[in-house]
């Protein structure tokens, strides 16, 4: 299809549906936009990501995927909680130490991420953002397939590491920060991916964000030290930020498979202690 379609846009002999598929063609596929093709995007994707935020709850809760499935955050309980009921302990320790605002404004969730009714949640996405398996194809499905292809492919990709932001459209959830993590055990890179997104969210106001495990799977990185990355880089980032900390709902860890379950429950007290000194009494 010429690309001269586009170039007068006002012209009354465009052949509309040719041009609807000819930027359908261009999103599903590697190729270059030139700056009209850009301009209709960014118009496209800006319109329709504005359409989702500004719906009230109850009326965008007709397009959840999920249906009557979501979850808000009044449904999930603070680590501080979580820890008392199935008594989890740890104490102060080296540079973790206690801090009660924190452990409440952080959650563990098991279950599906893309069921979440929060600010954002976060994507463990590929470095072209053009969705894939796993978590990746879930948020992708959830969200409107098309809607969320248009908004990646304005975002040029992601380096490893570093994160993007695109609205939620279909999910529970607002926003979507798209961050691509290493494959195999390289946590500076890991720890990159929690830091931008969490910085991500603070630069956009919100306040609430839930992680999967990022890296684990098929990109090879194991699970245990991987949540090791995920709690300590989360806790340092909290405590570089007290008074933004104080403003938030909540710091989710999104966990789905029983390994990565049993690996939060193994590290968070040392990350997010519940207490100063367990007594021996």
């Amino acid at each position: 299809m010429p690309v001269a379609i586009y170039n007068n846009p006002n012209s009354s002999s465009i052949n509309r549906n040719a041009l609807r598929s000819f930027f359908s063609d261009s999103v599903n596929s590697d190729m270059e936009l030139n700056e009209g093709q850009r301009k209709h995007l960014e118009d496209e994707v800006a319109q329709e990501k504005d359409r989702y935020l500004r719906m009230d709850v109850q009326s965008k809760r007709k397009f959840y995927s999920c249906g009557n499935k979501y979850v808000d955050l009044s449904s999930i309980t603070s680590w501080t909680l979580y820890a008392l009921a199935n008594h989890i302990a740890g104490e102060s320790n080296g540079p973790w130490q206690y801090n009660e605002t924190i452990n409440n404004k952080v959650s563990l969730f098991i279950g599906d991420i893309t069921n979440l009714e929060i600010d954002c949640i976060v994507n463990a996405a590929n470095k072209k953002l053009a969705g894939g398996g796993g978590v990746d194809g879930a948020i992708h499905k959830a969200a409107g397939m098309e809607s969320l292809k248009k908004a990646c492919k304005l975002l040029g990709g992601c380096e490893t590491g570093d994160a993007k932001i695109t609205g939620g459209y279909k999910l529970p959830a607002r926003y979507i920060i798209h961050t691509v993590g290493p494959v195999g055990e390289k946590p500076d890179l890991l720890k990159s991916c929690y830091t931008k997104c969490l910085d991500l969210m603070k630069s956009h106001n919100l306040k609430s964000i839930a992680f999967p495990c990022i890296s684990t799977g098929v990109y090879r990185y194991p699970n245990e030290h991987a949540a090791q990355v995920a709690c300590s880089s989360v806790r340092e980032w909290l405590d570089r930020e007290p008074e933004y900390v104080k403003t938030i709902d909540r710091v989710i860890f999104c966990l789905f498979m029983e390994v990565d379950i049993k690996a939060y429950k193994n590290t968070m007290a040392t990350y997010f202690p519940t207490c100063d000194k367990i007594s021996n009494n």
